[in-house]
């Protein structure tokens, strides 16, 4: 990479840190906002199923071992691709040791410019827990995450799914939503590169036979950048990531090219037992569209307010690895009409929470996620109260549940599998009124 194009993406690394630098917060519950019914509900058993296999399913072969599996992830059971899969590990290649490879390395990359997230170390990351699907195995809960750089501005994130023998994964170069504890993906193609360039210097892939690659699987490209966040993009990340092309409506699309590398791992980084913990606080400010129990299609949301988020990550002496997430916080919300930006009630609050819960050892992993939201007073007609829950074990029964309660409800509904369920008040994507 020519030394003027580096010093460019330097300079496009310190804007975007600006832009979207966050101040450390944490969450007053002094108001005595309560989450009304929830607490009883999330203490109730999950409802558990037998969900078939995803349809698309593909076999790919080597080293004289074969492998089908659906080529991407999902946010539940549905079969709903949600990132494609992108990278195929095979040998030694429990994720426990893709982390411990990954971990070991330091920031010196030669090839890539010298500043974050390039030449930043990995660590394990904060994520949404994710599905992915392999035969035999069944459904799989990605319960390592690993991310090379911050939280924000940008980041590369990669989540690993153990299925059977193999473990397959997803690698995406992202940027974080200023205003939100969310990001958006960049580019598919930039992550899986920079992944293939790390697992190369870990010394650890068979010399005989290191890697391969797929024929094309997966569509290309897959999935788009909103057109109010691609604008926030400096052109130097735009170069990097191949300078997408864009829909009439300014959305840029994320390239893939559906070829997957499969790298065959025959020997494995020590594992060091550890604790890791990041502690930092998001304050959100935003408007989205109503995300839940909005009545028409103008139904918007003024966010504001702090947000804390906390979590841990362990691995023991005997190689079980666990990860506790938890964000917390409370939410001033503002309604508003998006065709005029005026409100169109008094503000309210919302109580957020989020956990997750993950772990593996040599015989069993298991993820789970619970979301509560709650707009309160119940009373007011732009309340509404949201619960979301997952859980994906490798040796027990796995199951998904959305509860939604919007003004007029008598109690919750449960709404899984219905597309208001898809959203959520920290996962909008942000609108511009002046648009409108």
């Amino acid at each position: 990479m020519k030394l003027a194009t580096l010093m460019v993406l330097i300079v496009a690394v310190v804007v975007l840190i600006v832009l979207g630098c966050d101040k450390s917060v944490g969450p007053d519950y002094s108001s005595g906002a309560t989450m009304d019914r929830l607490p009883s509900l999330t203490a109730t058993d999950l409802p558990s199923a037998e969900f078939p296999p995803p349809s698309g399913l593909e076999t790919v072969d080597f080293a004289g071992q074969s492998l089908t599996f659906w080529p991407f992830t999902g946010e539940d059971f549905s079969g709903s691709p949600q990132d494609p899969i992108n990278l195929i590990f095979l040998g030694k290649a429990d994720p426990r040791d893709i982390r411990a490879a990954l971990l070991s390395l330091d920031g010196n990359r030669p090839d890539f410019p010298p500043a974050p997230p390039w030449n930043a170390t990995w660590d394990d990351a904060i994520g949404d827990v994710q599905t992915g699907y392999g035969e035999g195995e069944g459904w799989a809960g990605g319960v390592i995450q690993l991310a090379c750089g911050d939280f924000g501005p940008i980041r590369f994130h990669l989540r690993l799914f153990k299925v059977g023998q193999w473990t397959v994964g997803n690698a995406h170069f992202e940027m974080h939503i200023p205003g939100t504890a969310d990001h958006q993906v960049l580019s598919w193609e930039a992550a899986e590169l920079f992944v293939t360039y790390d697992i190369g210097r870990s010394g650890l892939l068979d010399p005989q036979a290191p890697m391969a690659y797929t024929d094309p699987i997966n569509q290309e490209p897959f999935r788009t950048i909103p057109a109010i966040i691609y604008a926030e993009v400096p052109d130097p990340i735009k170069e990097y990531i191949g300078d997408p092309p864009t829909t009439p409506t300014g959305d840029a699309l994320i390239l893939a090219d559906g070829i997957i590398p499969i790298f065959n791992l025959a020997a494995q980084a020590p594992r060091v037992a550890e604790v890791r913990v990041q502690d930092f606080g998001i304050e959100y400010d935003i408007v989205i569209p109503k995300p839940f129990c909005a009545s028409t299609p103008y139904d918007g949301a003024q966010i504001s307010g702090p947000v804390s988020l906390y979590q841990t990550a362990e691995l023991t002496e005997d190689g079980r690895y666990s990860v506790t997430f938890r964000a917390e916080g409370e939410l001033t919300i503002v309604p508003l009409d998006l065709s005029t930006g005026l409100p169109t009630g008094e503000p309210l609050e919302a109580v957020v929470k989020e956990h997750h819960d993950a772990w593996m050892s040599d015989h069993v992993a298991s993820a789970s996620a619970l979301l509560l939201q709650n707009i309160v007073p119940a009373s007011d007609p732009n309340a509404g109260a949201l619960m979301k829950r997952i859980r994906v074990n490798s040796n027990g029964p796995d199951g998904f549940q959305v509860l939604l309660r919007c003004p007029g409800d008598a109690d919750y509904v449960d709404v899984t599998g219905e597309r208001v369920c898809q959203v959520d008040l920290t996962r909008a994507v942000p609108v511009d009124v002046t648009t409108r």
